[in-house]
């Protein structure tokens, strides 16, 4: 990069220097290049920047190093269509201005406007926040921006579609007229344009992205389905696909919770988001992302603004959008500053004229894929089975290895390999399926089979020619686990009650995103235990409570010593029988 195009060109002043060194910037992106002076200068700007080209410091550096004064008012506003995004603003200019004195104050709904109104008289030079609670404090009169020097829209497209054009319309107008205006939006629609020339003297419009909008660094991929984005075909999707962490978009709040609860049940990480939650409970899962400890977070539109985390490495859009902008905004949530990523879109009947709109307005062709059919998906399990069989082999003794030999020669050698891989290894009928296992460590000293990638059960749709529950239950009594599914009364009972079991305490519960189905399949894979030496499973917020055979239990115990579920110690132990069966509860 040439010398015009560093931070040094920039003149920046020593304070503001320090903080970019600090946060980690080695160079400008293109829109802070093309903006840094021009805004420096004082003028009212128009910028049009794809998602994620690292706009926020674009016009953060400008406004922090040359336009905020030392006195301590109010000086700049930013406007965002979210409080998640206003908190990414309000952190991007503590983080620039550091060590500048730059105070910030977040505004938005959901928290307590006595804490906003203490951070607005503690001398913040910076309010960051959405469009109604910051109208709210203009009424109130409890935020003064007499001495605003500078306004900034971000996102300006995304807060007009969201409805809020009346609410920036009324705080514009109450604004001091010599204050600069920017403006900053990934597409230019007309009333962002109308907006523009009510309120901004001739502004210099700066277009990077007029006609490409989408980040670069995306790959962009399009399974076509006759049910669209349903949870099975997103299930399908994702054992294809395998990412480690993705954004999943739906088209309403009532999908959000249905493809999360599809998500879990699956054996998945996942937490929704969408405009119903309480703001402690959007703190709390968005807290969960941050740490790693969610892998899928399931979102509409709006509840996804702002979200930028780093471990995103795909966007599945479970429900296609209805505009190419709002694919564009969406699939924004990755490959950001840089990085690459992957959106992948679940195409319906009812998407193909969306899709091919996406095409002709932004020139985004995504490689069309079809989901697997049965009989594929039949043969990628089978294969996933050897390999993971394959892999999860340790040494044996020669007695086995000469037993092994034998029995392959044998003329009968298929069906009785057969019955051992059904006995020892399946785990489950052959027309049944099983859920992805959950991340599980144990110490060099034991050996856990790899997680089988075998097809998850379809959300709450029995797989096809299965007996009914009812009669399961009759002709199949030691299959406790997928009873108590849909059997409530399997939790009245408590574990450790029936013949030759005891029970075995874990201590991971709902909490930690335990279910029913994957205890089983760890006390198979690491505790060696066949299905009839497992009876009923109480998963409880805290604790899991096992019935084991007897004579197995002290070696299970033993084997578990070390085993983490979802990064958390199962710590084994003999149960407590004399619980309350009250307590208990089915998974």
């Amino acid at each position: 990069m040439s010398e015009e195009q560093s931070f040094e060109s920039f003149g920046l002043s020593e304070p503001v220097r320090r903080a970019v060194a600090e946060v980690g910037y080695a160079s400008p992106t293109l829109v802070q290049q093309a903006t840094f002076h021009t805004i420096a200068e004082g003028k009212d700007v128009i910028v049009q920047s794809r998602t994620g080209s690292g706009k926020t410091a674009a016009f953060a550096l400008p406004l922090i190093d040359r336009v905020i004064k030392p006195a301590r008012h109010v000086q700049v506003m930013v406007l965002c269509p979210t409080r998640e995004l206003a908190l990414q603003v309000a952190g991007e200019f503590e983080r620039l201005g550091k060590f500048a004195d730059v105070g910030v104050a977040p505004i938005y709904g959901g928290a307590g406007m006595q804490q906003q109104i203490d951070a607005l008289k503690g001398g913040a030079k910076v309010v960051v926040g959405t469009p109604g609670r910051m109208l709210d404090h203009l009424r109130r009169k409890t935020l003064d921006v007499s001495g605003l020097r500078a306004i900034v829209l971000d996102e300006g497209d995304e807060m007009l579609s969201m409805g809020f054009a009346e609410e920036l319309n009324a705080i514009l107008g109450m604004l001091p007229k010599g204050r600069q205006a920017l403006i900053f939006s990934a597409t230019m629609p007309d009333a962002m344009s109308r907006m523009a020339a009510r309120h901004q003297r001739e502004p210099v419009t700066i277009a990077l992205s007029s006609d490409h909008v989408a980040p670069d660094g995306i790959v962009h991929h399009a399974y076509f389905s006759a049910s669209g984005g349903s949870v099975p075909d997103l299930l399908k999707v994702l054992e294809i696909e395998k990412p480690k962490a993705a954004l999943v978009f739906c088209n309403t709040k009532a999908e959000t919770e249905m493809v999360a609860r599809g998500l879990q049940n699956a054996g998945y990480r996942a937490e929704y988001l969408n405009g119903d939650l309480a703001q402690n409970d959007r703190e709390r899962v968005m807290g969960l992302l941050r740490d790693e400890r969610v892998d899928f977070l399931v979102a509409t539109d709006v509840a996804a603004r702002g979200i930028d985390v780093p471990h995103l490495s795909h966007v599945i859009h479970c429900g296609f959008p209805e505009s190419p902008e709002a694919y564009v905004h969406r699939s924004g949530r990755t490959g950001r500053a840089g990085r690459t990523g992957t959106a992948i879109s679940l195409i319906g009947p009812h998407d193909i004229g969306n899709l091919y709109l996406l095409r002709l307005t932004y020139g985004i062709r995504p490689i069309e894929r079809t989901l697997p059919s049965a009989a594929e998906n039949r043969t990628r399990i089978e294969a996933a089975r050897v390999e993971s069989l394959i892999a999860a082999a340790g040494n044996v003794s020669d007695d086995a290895m000469v037993l092994a030999k034998r029995l392959l020669t044998h003329d009968d050698a298929e069906r009785a390999v057969a019955w051992l891989v059904e006995r020892f290894v399946m785990g489950v009928r052959e027309d049944d399926v099983m859920p992805p296992v959950p991340r599980v460590s144990v110490s060099p000293s034991l050996t856990a089979a790899p997680e089988a990638k075998s097809e998850p059960r379809s959300n709450g749709r029995p797989p096809r020619e299965r007996a009914p529950r009812s009669e399961r239950v009759e002709s199949e009594p030691l299959r406790k686990i997928e009873v108590r599914h849909a059997d409530p009364k399997a939790s009245d009972e408590t574990p450790g009650e029936e013949v030759g079991m005891e029970s075995l305490e874990l201590s991971v519960g709902k909490r930690e995103g335990v279910r029913a189905g994957e205890v089983a399949r760890l006390l198979r894979d690491v505790g060696m235990l066949a299905k009839s030496e497992v009876g009923r499973i109480h998963v409880r917020d805290r604790v899991t409570l096992v019935s084991v055979r007897a004579e197995k239990l002290d070696a299970l115990i033993e084997s578990l010593a070390e085993v983490k579920y979802n990064d958390v110690p199962v710590s084994p132990r003999r149960g407590d029988v004399a619980e309350a069966p009250e307590a208990a509860t089915a998974d």
